[in-house]
């Protein structure tokens, strides 16, 4: 990599939106109707946490449903952690943000719907007192993704750069104030800087910092990282959500068995047949996921077994096929028929539901900055997120965050968009890549093993400790040498694993998602945990 000047590589957009996921994408187009907006995919544009959801998109639009019990549901699946205002937002604008989507093209299943209601087929997952989610069959993310790409792709205000990540943001420390980002085009392997007069951060979350996870190889806490180096406040980040039912194979990659299955008469069983859930809850296969996912380590420890089995063979043949497509092709090659045979399943990491604090527009501790979606805490979760409440959250607050910026646009007063030349002077090619990757598997094994389902605080502070040690190694590479797109990742994911450790060790008590064997009831008080980097700032209302 050569060294930059400012002409070269250098960009200028009103609106820079890093991430392409369902709200990076949804903030962009609304923006684009008045600005000009640059979108940044650290992969392809299809490459994101958005693409593999297959559940489908909480909302109120059954009669018979209320914003009220969606209220109540998100807030008892949250264990007294939710922030009151930001559920009833989304409770309240979900709807019509689906129906936006409906517009724009997205084919929702309509197969088996009580049309006298409503024309599509509303499905029930767990936590849920009723039916309100909608779906396309159990690949709604996809669906999703490819009408918001094919809407991006034709918007003349907006400029895509798939294959480009994010190093750092580049702030006016004396105005408080983000100015866009430094990017690295990993094609070309140049960086080089964009400004802009707001910056949202739209990256998703950080469970590739685990072993086994449902996500994509994108989900490294990018966004997050960034901003708490830049200053802003974190919170809840102890608070990973563990996805109960993963595709367990030797030929095959960790695969999401969506929560629908479930919802649609699915039983957990051990080896031997017996339903176990009728065991932990008055709910059986359809509690919370915190509750499920707990069910599940404790019975395969308790009887050393490698797996559960997830059990939807006596529904018909053709209702499973029709309902679950993805996940009866899926299995078939493995050689498993799910209208005949039991899914093999364990946990993984699943979603992040703490992250950078913004307020209810999006807003973060810095002037410019917003951030929405997995990578923003709001509080919608609080100690555990309720199914299919993520891609609803990712419509709402692009919706707000967009709101907020419009109006900010017409107080914005002149500002000088001049960011310094990226430097690499004194730095050289790696004479070996082997500790990028080593310390890669070493740092998801640590959090694995140690900052898990269940938590003890010798463990927590264990995989602090070794933390910490990889966090000196990958900083002195990161300084030595020219920076790669694994580099990035890998600096990124060494600070929010710490911070998921540093909340972890603050809250003495189990809710939710956090459970640790030293605290394991509750505390009478439920309050968020809040990290505050050093010269916190102060959230703007």
């Amino acid at each position: 990599m050569s060294s930059t000047s400012p002409d070269s590589f250098a960009k200028h957009t009103e609106v820079l939106v890093i991430g392409s996921g369902i709200a990076g994408l949804s903030i962009a187009l609304k923006m684009a109707k008045q600005h000009r907006v640059i979108v940044l995919a650290k992969s392809s544009l299809q490459e994101g946490s958005t693409t593999y959801a297959q559940g489908g998109i909480a909302g109120v639009l059954d009669p018979f449903d209320s914003i009220d019990a969606h209220i109540k549901d998100t807030q008892i699946a949250g264990a007294g952690l939710c922030d009151e205002k930001a559920v009833a937002v989304v409770a309240t604008h979900a709807a019509e943000s689906i129906l936006e989507l409906v517009e724009m093209g997205v084919n929702f299943t309509t197969q088996g719907a009580d049309k006298e209601n409503f024309p599509y087929h509303l499905t029930q997952e767990g936590g849920h007192s009723h039916r309100r989610v909608i779906h396309v069959a159990d690949h709604t993310g996809q669906s999703v993704a490819d009408a918001l790409i094919r809407q991006v792709h034709k918007h003349p205000n907006i400029e895509l750069l798939p294959e480009h990540i994010s190093i750092d943001l580049i702030l006016n420390k004396k105005r408080n104030r983000c100015m866009g980002a430094y990017v690295l085009n990993k094609e070309e392997k140049q960086v080089y800087s964009i400004t802009a007069h707001f910056t949202v951060l739209a990256t998703g979350g950080a469970s590739k910092a685990y072993l086994y996870t449902s996500n994509p190889d994108t989900s490294t806490g990018d966004g997050i990282a960034m901003a708490w180096r830049a200053g802003c406040r974190v919170a809840n980040l102890e608070f990973n959500q563990f996805h109960p039912t993963c595709l367990y194979h030797p030929q095959d990659r960790s695969f999401l068995i969506t929560e629908a299955l479930r919802g649609e008469g699915g039983i957990l069983r051990l080896p031997d047949g017996h339903a176990f859930m009728q065991d932990y809850d008055s709910r059986a296969d359809l509690a919370p996921r915190d509750i499920v996912a707990r069910a599940i380590d404790q019975e395969m420890k308790k009887h050393g077994i490698d797996c559960v089995y997830l059990d939807i063979s006596h529904k018909p043949e053709t209702f499973t096929k029709q309902h679950f497509p993805t996940i009866y092709q899926r299995c078939k090659k493995v050689g498993i028929d799910i209208t005949k045979q039991w899914i093999p399943v364990v946990p993984a990491a699943h979603y992040t539901c703490g992250g950078i604090i913004t307020n209810l527009e999006g807003k973060t501790d810095l002037e410019g900055l917003y951030a929405i979606g997995e990578t923003a805490y709001t509080g919608l979760h609080g100690a555990n997120r309720l199914a299919s409440n993520s891609l609803a959250e990712g419509l709402v607050f692009a919706k707000m965050a967009y709101q907020s910026i419009e109006n900010a646009f017409g107080a914005l007063s002149e500002h000088e968009f001049n960011a310094k030349t990226w430097d690499v002077s004194g730095i050289t090619e790696p004479k070996e890549k082997v500790m990028v990757s080593h310390d890669w598997d070493e740092l998801r094994r640590v959090m694995w093993d140690y900052v898990g389902i269940v938590r003890t605080d010798k463990r927590l502070k264990r995989a602090r400790k070794r933390i910490k040690t990889l966090q000196a190694e990958v900083s002195e590479y990161y300084r030595q040498h020219f920076i790669t797109s694994d580099l990035l990742e890998l600096r990124n994911l060494t600070m929010v694993a710490e911070l998921m450790v540093m909340c972890a060790q603050r809250r003495k008590e189990s809710r939710g998602l956090h459970y640790n064997l030293d605290y394991p009831h509750l505390s009478k008080n439920a309050k968020p945990t809040i990290l505050k980097p050093k010269g916190p700032q102060k959230l703007k209302s």
